[in-house]
Formats: C-alpha cells, sequence, structure tokens
C-alpha cells in the first residue's frame, strides 16, 4: 500500500514510531521533543495553538484547547503519552521503529502502546474541525512525555506546573480499554474505569566479600537468589472488587458458563486475552532486573533485584508487608516509584456516551468493564479532580494476542481498527 493510499490516521500512527521516543527510565530517554514539535505541528494545521511544556530538557509535553459548541458543560481531556519502552530489534521480525505496513498492520514500537491512540485522537480531531464541525464540549488534546517511567518527568509535572491547562475539564479518556476481546465464541469490549496501584520496589541482599574460590555461606547473591525465587513464585490470592466481580458476570453470561466458576477458568474464556484479565483481581509481583558482582571470581557484598509490584487500590501497605514477610527480613525493601490507585464507578454520562459509540459500530456487542493491572497518566490528572478512563475504541481479530503486545516483541495494529477507532472517537466527541 502507498503512503498515499494510507488513511490518514495510520500515516500519523506510522510518522509517530518512525520517531524513536524510547524511554529507559531514569531520566533517559530520546526523542520526546520531535515526537510533541510533530504533534504541535499537526495541531496547528487543524487551527490549533498549541502550548509546550519541557519542565526538563527535551522532556516535553504539548496541549491544545478545541473551544465545544456548550461552554457550560466540563470539558474533556483526550490524552496520551509519546514515549515508548526499548526495543530490542534482533528480537523482532521487522524494525521496531520503521513503521511497516505488512499484512493489513502497522508494525512498530508503539503500534499497541499507544501511538495508535495518539494518531486516532488527531485524525477524529482533524476530521471533525475540517468539516467546519466543533466538539459538544472543550476537548483538551494533550500529549505527555515519560508516562513509561511512571509520569514523573511528563504528567506528573504538568499537572503540578501547568493545572491550568485542565480547567473547567472533570473527565478523561486515554489508553488501555475500549478494545474487543474474544469471549468464547463472542466477543466483548473493555472499557477501563480503573488501575490498580503500582510499586516498583528494589530488593537489596547483603552479604561478605571474599574470593571465589572459597567456602563462603554469607554470599549475597544467594541470599537474594532465594528471595527473588519465592517472591516471583508466589502465587497471590484471588480479590474481587466491584469492577472486577461485574467483569467476571459478564464474561459468565456471554460464555455461558456458570458465574460461580473459578475466576480463572473465566479470564480462560477470553483466549488471548486471558492473562491480562487473570491480572486485574490478583497482585502480581514480577521480578524484573537482578544487578550484582563486577568479576568471576569476586563475591561482592550486595546484590539488588527490582520488581514491579501491583496491587488493588488500597492494598498497598499491606501487600508490603507480606512482600517483606515473603523475601525476609534480612532483605531490605527500598521504594523506587509508588503511586495511587483508581477505581471509578461503570455508570454515568460519558460511559453511556463511549458504550453507545461502541454500539453504533460494533452493535449488539457487550461492554464490559475492567480494571487495569498497569496503569496510565490518568493517576496524575486524579489529582486535580479528574476520573479518568481507558478507552481507545479497536475491533480486533479474535485470534490476535493484542494485551500480549504491551511492552512485548513485534508490536502491530490492524489498520482497520485504526479506521474504527477514529469512528468512534469521532461520534463521541461530537455527541458528549
Amino acid at each position: 500500500m502507498s503512503t498515499s493510499e494510507l488513511p490518514e490516521v495510520a500515516r500519523i500512527a506510522r510518522d509517530l514510531i518512525r520517531i524513536d521516543t524510547t524511554n529507559w527510565g531514569g531520566g533517559r530517554s530520546k526523542g520526546e521533543r520531535e515526537a510533541a514539535e510533530y504533534v504541535g505541528a499537526h495541531l496547528e494545521s487543524l487551527g490549533l495553538a498549541p502550548e509546550y511544556y519541557e519542565p526538563i530538557e527535551r522532556r516535553t509535553n504539548v496541549m491544545a484547547r478545541v473551544p465545544g459548541r456548550d461552554a457550560t458543560k466540563p470539558a474533556l481531556v483526550l490524552h496520551g503519552h509519546l514515549d515508548v519502552v526499548p526495543a530490542v530489534a534482533e528480537d523482532w521480525s521487522v524494525d521496531p521503529f520503521a513503521g511497516v505496513i505488512r499484512d493489513g498492520m502497522l508494525w512498530g514500537r508503539g503500534a499497541v502502546d499507544m501511538k495508535n491512540m495518539d494518531a486516532m485522537i488527531l485524525s477524529a480531531m482533524g476530521d471533525i474541525l475540517r468539516a467546519g464541525e466543533r466538539p459538544e464540549r472543550d476537548l483538551v488534546l494533550a500529549f505527555f512525555a515519560d508516562e513509561e517511567n511512571g509520569g514523573v518527568e511528563g504528567s506528573q509535572l504538568v499537572v503540578r506546573d501547568r493545572p491550568e491547562w485542565f480547567a473547567g475539564a472533570t473527565e478523561a479518556i486515554s489508553e488501555v480499554g475500549g478494545y474487543s476481546i474474544p469471549v468464547g465464541d463472542r466477543s466483548a469490549y473493555l472499557l477501563q474505569v480503573g488501575e490498580k496501584a503500582l510499586m516498583w520496589v528494589t530488593l537489596v541482599a547483603r552479604g561478605r566479600a571474599g574470593h571465589g574460590s572459597r567456602v563462603h555461606p554469607d554470599n549475597a547473591i544467594t541470599r537474594l537468589a532465594a528471595a527473588v525465587a519465592r517472591l516471583g513464585s508466589t502465587a497471590w490470592p484471588v480479590e474481587m472488587t466491584e469492577t472486577t466481580e461485574k467483569l467476571l458476570a459478564g464474561i459468565a453470561e456471554i460464555s455461558g458458563m456458570d458465574p460461580a466458576s473459578d475466576p480463572d477458568a473465566l479470564a480462560a474464556a477470553t483466549g488471548p486475552a486471558a492473562a491480562f484479565v487473570a491480572s486485574t483481581f490478583r497482585t502480581i509481583t514480577n521480578p524484573t532486573g537482578l544487578t550484582a558482582g563486577y568479576k568471576h571470581n569476586v563475591i561482592p557484598d550486595a546484590a539488588e533485584a527490582t520488581v514491579d509490584i501491583r496491587v488493588l487500590p488500597g492494598a498497598e501497605d499491606a501487600v508490603l508487608a507480606e512482600v517483606q514477610r515473603i523475601v525476609g527480613d534480612d532483605i531490605e525493601i527500598r521504594m523506587f516509584h509508588r503511586d495511587i490507585g483508581l477505581e471509578i464507578p461503570f455508570s454515568g454520562g460519558l460511559v453511556d456516551a463511549m458504550v453507545a459509540a461502541l454500539g453504533a459500530h460494533d452493535p449488539g456487542v457487550p461492554v464490559l468493564p475492567y480494571l487495569l493491572g498497569a496503569g496510565t497518566d490518568n493517576k496524575a490528572l486524579a489529582g486535580l479532580g479528574i476520573d479518568g478512563y481507558g478507552f481507545a475504541p479497536l475491533k480486533l481479530p479474535a485470534d490476535l494476542d493484542f494485551t500480549g503486545m504491551f511492552h512485548g516483541v513485534d508490536e502491530r495494529v490492524p489498520l482497520d481498527a485504526l479506521d474504527f477507532g477514529v469512528r468512534v472517537l469521532r461520534d463521541l466527541i461530537r455527541t458528549y
């Protein structure tokens, strides 16, 4: 397919993928200024006046406000992030930053998380403004840096230093929701109404340094490895919230299963999305990194491991205490980053409007609430009293492991799903 034949949304998403915005965390990133300038130029082409905020050099955020028809209604925020996690090119079947079009799909880092949604927002907004129309209410279009590092150098600083960007806004929509999943031989859409709390911790084990050839029982690496193995293999119990209860009841109804079935059995009915769904109703403690030693024949006096902990809102302190029990009192737990959890009702005017917009383009398919196991920039906006939802609408093939591609290899999104998302967002913007 030639460039001229690509829908606008695919061209924008491809262009953004080709801007390498890798975020390694800890203040190390690239390309966010260039991506923000690309977005800003597109906003200017629509007659909008983008504002930039760069609290840290090259960590650029951009926003534009679109006046609505009814100034009495609260503003709605549509937001996305421009950074992506690293991609090891050797692991991919395509160049992760080439924006390859193949098999009816757009491939590349960010095709799923979340340059697809960035492009859908820009394209839907362009369709409306170029037609001489206006949204129903004021819209705040915001694109953040550093989301993949918890937003500490992105949305959190924007909310702190530029709260006026969001004046009058009470609700927001962003990533990780609104997409279809298989449920048995049928399908459903997931609408995100909450997020787990997160805690990124470092486990530190200490021992005695020595020669690698000696009998040495006080080995920090051995101590740490045992603690990591215990924590990583812990099977955390199922803990339900109002949202997850509604999700599982909906899965049971659609699939014809007994609502009293084991939650993991109900999650299994969602096929490729099963692991993603199962993560929403239990604590997750995944070791993600190990650091120790500097030479083959030297036993170091310390060893460290990073762990990504995701817990249901309100359970943070209890889980942290249990983690300490699991790893042992001789392991120090250092908090690297901690952020809140969210859960809001699956009801209200915006929820009704999102459900209706999906129903207009895929009639008869149920929409279920769910609690995201990860996190988004909605956490930062919550500090301004803004309720955030995950709604990046995509109608997906049942056999596509879409949720597995978040931070995975060979990220890709169907071109027709991008077009679907633009049409749904366009209808939502026009009517809500």
